[in-house]
């Protein structure tokens, strides 16, 4: 693990993050308010979609939520179109830098229901360390926008750095569990199974109360 992600977690709860939101986050969250306004469903949020196959695959799991797929990339939500032939689904996507994103959620009010996070570019390299999840300034926003947090990946590393961010933020305690996946909820999950490498997720709920 990274020796210094703890003072850097701290450092970001001292000091607000400041980075100007970019127009296209604006556009899609004005956009993301109607849809959500209008399917008048508990939420789900599924952070970093990608492809879009992790929002059908969870939307198919919770028929009575909403899903909200997020990532940053058109090119990666354009392979998603073909998903979006149901008249009837209940998902949608949204283009957006997702630390534009979650502050302007929280600013918002949103009441999420379940949050996801399947398999994060783990940025390796030592000094792309901020761009991992919980080394980023916006870290402790993403952990108020959810009741039920769920993140999986291949890399055992990113989880017990995800942990100790957790527990250095929330203090509280988490657990890592290995996973074999019966349903793959996203192409990566896939791959990586049935390469053999081992996968694992941590699991966690918050009481807002």
């Amino acid at each position: 693990m990274h020796e210094k992600l703890l003072e850097i977690v701290q450092k970001h709860l001292e000091k607000p993050y400041r980075k100007p939101l970019a127009r296209y986050s604006e556009s899609a969250f004005m956009n993301a308010e109607k849809i959500i306004h209008g399917a008048g469903k508990p939420l789900i949020l599924d952070s970093g979609c990608g492809t879009g196959e992790s929002t059908w695959n969870l939307a198919q799991m919770y028929p009575d939520h909403f899903v909200l797929g997020i990532d940053k990339s058109a090119h990666r939500l354009s392979k998603a179109e073909s998903l979006l032939e149901d008249s009837d689904r209940n998902f949608a996507f949204v283009r957006a830098d997702l630390f534009d994103f979650w502050p302007m959620a929280v600013g918002a009010g949103w009441q999420i229901d379940r949050h996801y996070l399947l398999y994060p570019n783990p940025w390796p390299k030592k000094k792309h360390l901020m761009r991992r999840y919980h080394a980023h300034p916006e870290f402790s926003t993403l952990l108020r926008l959810g009741t039920y947090f769920e993140l999986r990946s291949n890399w055992l590393i990113y989880l017990q750095e995800f942990r100790l961010a957790v527990r250095h933020v929330l203090n509280i305690d988490i657990e890592i569990t290995p996973i074999e996946p019966e349903i793959y909820l996203t192409n990566f999950e896939k791959k990586y199974h049935i390469s053999g490498q081992s996968l694992y997720k941590i699991c966690f709920s918050l009481n807002k109360d």
